[in-house]
């Protein structure tokens, strides 16, 4: 969706910046940063989202009987989300409890219940299909994940094939780099270095383009 691209960018959930990256966790240096907690503090623009996400579960994942979030940036919109659709919600948390009963798995389980995973968003898919893994071994049945955004990136394309993980997202890094575009964010020639980029992100010979 164009119009949820948009938001991100004019709240500045996403932010472009091929002529100085940034620098993830892992060392990469990337083009853009994202941040979609900041959807929550717009009332207006976290509506658009939260009603796209809403209609992703109900268009994809008909049959959904459970919504669950990963921890954080997933669990307010999974809370939303199965709000509106009234339906029980829950959590997965990245590693165990270290204290208490130790849960990784927060909220009832219930064997078999058809569940579907909420993301903030999608980069290599490595949290996200952690998390389906641990409810698929909890007795979940795990419909697949949707999310705000995607990078779009090749590893995660591969990852989730491989775990057999069905996945949805609002918007993509295609999607929201041609918007930027059109409201001249970035020039033709960013835009080409993003999208550079975007197929090799390990390869930092983007950044010279």
């Amino acid at each position: 969706m164009k119009e949820v691209a948009k938001i991100l960018l004019d709240i500045k959930a996403v932010t472009l910046s091929p002529r100085a990256p940034y620098t993830w966790a892992s060392g990469i240096k990337s083009p853009i940063y994202c941040d979609n907690r900041l959807t929550l503090s717009y009332p207006k623009e976290r509506k658009v989202v939260e009603e796209g996400l809403k209609k992703l579960v109900e268009e994809k994942f008909p049959q959904a009987e459970y919504i669950m979030g990963t921890a954080t940036a997933g669990i307010p919109h999974a809370a939303i989300i199965a709000s509106e659709l009234n339906l029980p919600m829950g959590f997965v948390r990245s590693s165990n409890k270290d204290h208490g009963k130790q849960n990784k798995i927060e909220g009832k389980i219930i064997e078999g219940a058809k569940t579907v995973v909420v993301e903030d968003l999608f980069s290599t898919g490595g949290s996200s299909i952690e998390a389906a893994l641990a409810l698929r071994s909890a007795g979940f049945d795990v419909l697949g994940i949707v999310s705000i955004f995607t990078y779009n990136l090749h590893d995660a394309e591969e990852n989730f094939k491989k775990n057999n993980i069905v996945h949805y997202s609002l918007t993509n890094f295609e999607e929201l780099s041609d918007v930027a575009n059109e409201i001249n964010y970035i020039d033709d020639e960013e835009l080409k270095m993003l999208e550079a980029w975007r197929k090799k992100p390990k390869d930092e010979s983007w950044i010279n383009k």
